[in-house]
């Protein structure tokens, strides 16, 4: 669950939907737009804290701004 707080927490400005959906034999999976960004079936593994975190902000546009609570 620490992958979609962090997401939320700081890009939720730009984030239009978000699902957690159950799956099997504990799938991972983090999808944006239709491309895989982490697979646990791919790794082997859980994703690292703050992993799934890093690789989403590798997809924005540079200039997208963390969402700064005031």
């Amino acid at each position: 669950m620490s992958a979609a707080r962090d997401l939320i927490h700081h890009y939720q400005h730009v984030i239009a939907d978000l699902s957690l959906v159950t799956g099997d034999k504990g799938v991972f999976d983090v999808i944006v737009d239709d491309e895989v960004l982490y697979s646990k079936a791919v790794t082997g593994r859980h994703a690292e804290p703050g992993e799934v975190l890093a690789l989403f902000t590798d997809v924005l546009p540079s200039d997208t701004p963390r969402y700064e609570r005031g």
